[in-house]
């Protein structure tokens, strides 16, 4: 279909806010169940205001396939994700465009092949024990707190070949500050040069980020090793001139926060919803102890775990650590039939197509066991995406999901969690899906042989909405 043909962007359906600030405040107040019920009224396109901007909502799956996969070389980022982590991460590989952001993948891809991958896998059950070993039976633990400091862990040691514990507070404080100001508020509208607190506070972040990266890149520069962050400092071009010093933090400091943070929502929220479905967790725990017999687990028995592979799988459907993608074409497109122009923010939301009942039966339900054969062959392409698609598809995502696996096989033969906190989870929709509070859950320890009975404990559907 032509441009021409296509019907204007003004014929697509959607709330019609208040004057100037459009929907801005519905999504201040709920913007996970603001964009559900947006899809849900108006459709796979719709469309809505923030603060005198057009917004598409896209969660039609061909339409999330057309601009994700087919039609991508026609999309970047944009500028709202620019002015989110642009003044954190700089041009690295999260941030970067076209033929830069080609010649940078490249470069950082060795570190994620397969055979990379595997050797990564030892360290990672090794960091996991290391981290539980001061659990002690009937103590109460932020478990999301620790697998942000786990997952920090793993990166840095497997990908940078640092040992970054004394650091992870300081790592943890920036990311919740970087966190927080992406939600957005009125302030943003103020000119950048005006020193409001947060954006003090930020620069603030950045600065001790910055820091503690430069540290790293000094320790490889005088010890270099066979590390994504040495081989960054070996990268020449065609030329023969290297990497600056800068686009090499801004590479690190990527890696470092994009690396660890998904993953630790994954953790955290795969432990909360197996608290909360006992039925599931103890099937879990039967296969675990069928296949493992109380050792730690291996890169082989990875491939035996297919119900922790489901658990994982079904996790990320019904919470998933990024809950929305920004895409802003560089020309007028033309998306379900409508004339898109240049220059609009495209909001691609894994969240509402991860729980839309056209695909997923009962979808606010964690049922691990839906993922079946059968299931999968008659999803839609893009019905599940929480690593993204195409040829900006997450670089880490084998890493991530080995990660996620083989630290909850690990933690899961020697500790069962249990619910302190009300049942649901209260998330920020910030750049992912963040509890807005500590997860604290009760460690028990497993008895040999111990089956997962559990005392009462809230069970049923996870709620759709913050």
């Amino acid at each position: 279909m032509s441009h021409e043909s296509a019907r204007p962007p003004e014929s697509v359906g959607g709330p019609d806010g208040i004057p100037f600030l459009g929907s801005f405040l519905d999504l201040r107040r709920d913007s996970f169940g603001f964009r559900e019920r947006v899809a849900d009224e108006y459709g796979g396109l719709a469309r809505y205001t923030v603060l005198g901007t057009d917004v598409f909502l896209v969660t039609d799956p061909a339409l999330v396939e057309q601009v994700l996969v087919h039609d991508n070389q026609r999309y970047v980022k944009g500028d709202l994700f620019q002015q989110s982590l642009g003044p954190v991460l700089g041009n690295g590989l999260l941030n970067s465009e076209g033929e830069f952001w080609r010649r940078q993948r490249h470069l950082i891809q060795p570190a994620f092949t397969p055979d990379r991958i595997a050797e990564y896998a030892g360290m990672m059950t090794e960091s996991t024990a290391d981290a539980t070993a001061g659990w002690r039976d009937g103590e109460v633990r932020d478990v999301h707190g620790e697998m942000m400091a786990l997952t920090l862990d793993i990166v840095a040691t497997a990908l940078m070949g640092v040992d970054i514990r004394d650091r992870t507070p300081a790592v943890g404080a920036v990311l919740d500050t970087v966190m927080e100001a992406s939600v957005g508020s009125l302030v943003d509208l103020l000119p950048a040069w005006v020193p409001t607190p947060e954006r003090q506070a930020v620069d603030e972040a950045v600065a001790t980020l910055d820091r503690i990266v430069d540290e790293i890149i000094a320790e490889k520069r005088a010890d270099p090793g066979e590390d994504v962050v040495s081989a960054l400092l070996r990268a020449e071009d065609e030329s023969g001139e290297g990497m600056s010093d800068e686009q090499i933090r801004d590479e690190v400091k990527t890696l470092l926060l994009a690396g660890h943070e998904t993953t630790a929502l994954a953790l955290t929220f795969t432990l909360h919803l197996l608290a909360r479905h006992p039925e599931v967790e103890r099937e879990l725990l039967g296969e675990l102890d069928d296949v493992l017999g109380g050792d730690r687990p291996t890169l082989a028995d990875v491939g035996e775990l297919s119900y922790l592979e489901k658990v994982v799988t079904e996790s990320m459907r019904v919470l998933p650590p990024v809950h929305g993608i920004l895409r802003e074409p560089t020309e007028d497109v033309t998306l379900g039939g409508v004339r898109i122009p240049a220059g609009s923010t495209l909001s691609i939301s894994q969240w509402v197509v991860h729980r839309d009942g056209d695909i997923y039966d009962d979808p606010e339900s964690f049922r691990p066991e839906r993922w079946t054969d059968e299931m999968e062959a008659d999803l839609p392409r893009l019905g599940y995406f929480p690593f993204s698609a195409g040829p900006r598809r997450c670089i880490g995502d084998r890493f991530a999901m080995l990660e996620a696996k083989l630290v909850l096989a690990t933690m899961l033969q020697e500790y069962r969690l249990e619910l302190v906190e009300p049942a649901d989870l209260d998330l920020l929709a910030s750049i992912t899906s963040r509890p807005k509070n500590p997860v604290r859950m009760r460690i028990h320890e497993r008895a040999d042989g111990e089956a997962a009975t559990h005392g009462d404990r809230a069970d049923g559907n996870v709620p759709a909405e913050e």
